[in-house]
């Protein structure tokens, strides 16, 4: 290998000549940066192929710069501290108004509409830049400020705070109305606010503006606070709901890329490319419904319906498969999960706890908060065990730190964490014989499997039971069938994972969408498998792709389910 192949090809790069070392001390750089893991100095010298005694050389002078640093106890490099110092410099120095402005030049050709660059300005936002597709669209004026509790703009720089500041700043709004839509209480704010945490992004329909919808994203600056935000604000009649969601995911990529400028790393959203792998595709849509975060199926025998919740677009709904009706009970917070219980009523996890719900009548009855005091939390996936307990996960909302825990609750409302550390707690399941319990956390990509005692209603032994490449895609919901394989979801994978007891994939059932989310068997004998899925920050290209994205599907794979548990003793 020579140096040009070990270090990217330096004159592709575009170096100059007579700067070839200072090119390859930077790639040099750009490989210890981009590594999955630490390297030593052997890993470096086979991948950049330079000799050894430059290797070494150009090694110590990057450490003399501070630039990287050795481990220790490993002997592996590792970026220096310089770099946190000099990002310090760069973030004092940072002028928002032009690192955003070739980003709102594109988003207004690109989406057709008004877009602007906003900021707080004490209890309002101003409008700092703005550019428009040139068409008839919405006029805003640089300067302008507009309220904070009626507005994307708004709501998104509020919603991204350090808390005990949102606190404060949202205890001096004053919630005047400006149009039928307008939210005019705390209650209703703080609820549209834990929508946009999950989200990464705020909506407004017709809130401010008679006749005008908004979406707005954050511009995070150093610790994740905002220094801004990008808003696109269009009328009603286009920037519709169809519209205003793909729209919110271009935002938050353009506000990663406007940060990028200054040293962050963009974060793809986007799901992987489609492939076919030749497994089984006999997928029905039953249920064209284009969810934003369609979830927790369950299959309620006494009804013979299928209960489901949108969490980005609070509702629980409830799917008659014969004639193909959907009833919809909209909410107005989040809801992650719904179950029933042995009084034949229904039992959800929402952004307030876990709840008793009255379908019909939209009511909630609290019963149990297994995370008070953790507003930065929400609870996720929720099953009931062979022995009618409910487990529960939680997760951030920002999906930025491990803080998710899984909890097991009683009839009797007791509450028990069972465990601590996960980033996105997601499906649970059990062995047909109870012995195992099966549960995901998402974004590490790992099934795990822990040994059930049903008589008690304890975990233990924990191990990987699979872990699914990141490139493949991620796991999301669970069920177990009665042969004992277990079902997975596989979030942007298109497709649905079945494998054995032993950890081995058996087969995977292919989707004409990117990410199924969950799966419940149901209809007669437990013989269909129905599977969730989602449309939240999707790019406008996989829409178009995939435009049942957010529907249900359904097949009938040869196996048959269990039957759903219920809650209660």
């Amino acid at each position: 290998m020579d140096d040009k192949a070990g270090l990217g090809g330096l004159e592709d790069r575009g170096a100059p000549a007579g700067a070839a070392a200072l090119a390859k001390g930077l790639a040099l750089l750009d490989l210890i940066a981009e590594a999955p893991k630490p390297l030593r100095f052997a890993d470096l010298h086979k991948m950049s192929g330079v000799p050894k005694p430059t290797l070494a050389r150009m090694l110590k002078t990057l450490m003399v710069f501070r630039l990287i640093r050795q481990d220790e106890t490993t002997g592996a490099y590792l970026l220096g501290h310089r770099f946190v110092e000099l990002s310090h410099r760069v973030w004092d120095k940072f002028d928002l108004v032009s690192a955003a402005i070739p980003e709102l030049d594109r988003l207004a050709s690109e989406l057709g509409e008004t877009v602007a660059l906003c900021r707080l300005d004490g209890q309002r936002v101003v409008y700092l830049e703005e550019r428009s597709s040139g068409g008839l669209g919405v006029l805003i004026e640089v300067g302008r400020r507009v309220p904070i509790h009626c507005t994307a703009a708004g709501k998104v720089l509020l919603a991204f705070q350090e808390p005990s500041f949102a606190r404060s700043l949202a205890g001096q709004i004053t919630y005047d109305r400006f149009t039928s839509n307008t939210i005019t209480d705390s209650q209703a704010l703080e609820a549209d606010l834990v929508l946009t945490r999950a989200r990464g992004y705020a909506v407004s329909y017709e809130e401010h503006l008679a006749g005008v919808n908004s979406v707005a994203a954050p511009i995070a600056g150093r610790d994740g606070v905002p220094l801004g935000a990008l808003v696109v604000l269009g009328p009603a009649s286009r920037l519709d709901s169809s519209a205003i969601h793909p729209a919110g995911r271009e935002l938050m990529a353009a506000a990663r890329r406007i940060t990028g400028t200054v040293g962050a790393v963009a974060i793809s959203s986007g799901p992987r490319p489609r492939t076919r792998s030749g497994g089984f595709s006999d997928v029905q849509c039953v249920l064209p419904w284009g969810a934003q975060l369609g979830e927790a199926p369950v299959w309620v025998e006494r009804e013979k319906r299928l209960y489901w919740v949108d969490i980005l677009h609070p509702a629980v709904h409830r799917f008659d498969p014969v004639t193909g009706k959907n009833e919809s009970c909209n909410v107005a917070k989040l809801v992650s999960a719904v179950l029933p219980t042995r009084n034949e009523g229904l039992i959800v996890a929402s952004q307030d706890g876990v709840e008793h719900f009255d379908f019909d009548r939209g009511d909630f009855n609290p019963f149990a908060e297994p995370e008070p005091g953790l507003p930065e939390n929400r609870l996720n996936d929720a099953k009931v065990d062979p022995s009618g307990r409910l487990w529960v996960g939680s997760m951030r909302l920002d999906v930025s730190r491990p803080t998710g825990s899984l909890y097991r609750l009683t009839s009797a409302g007791e509450v028990t964490r069972a465990g601590s550390g996960f980033t996105v707690a997601n499906g649970l399941a059990w062995s047909p014989d109870s012995s195992t319990f099966y549960f995901v956390d998402t974004v590490p990509g790992i099934i795990y499997a822990y040994d059930f005692d049903a008589r008690e209603g304890s975990i233990a032994n924990r191990r990987v039971f699979v872990r699914v490449p990141e490139a493949e895609g991620r796991p999301d919901g669970l069920a177990v069938d009665a042969d004992g394989g277990i079902w997975c979801a596989i979030w942007d994978g298109w497709r649905v994972n079945r494998y054995r007891p032993d950890g081995r994939l058996d087969r995977a059932v292919e989707l004409p969408v990117p990410r199924p989310t969950s799966v419940a068997f149901g209809g007669d004998d437990l013989a269909t498998l129905f599977i969730t899925s989602a449309r939240t920050r999707l790019p406008a290209s996989t829409l178009t792709e995939a435009p049942l994205s957010g529907g249900i599907f359904a097949c009938n794979p040869g196996e048959r389910g269990l039957p759903a548990s219920l809650f209660g003793v």
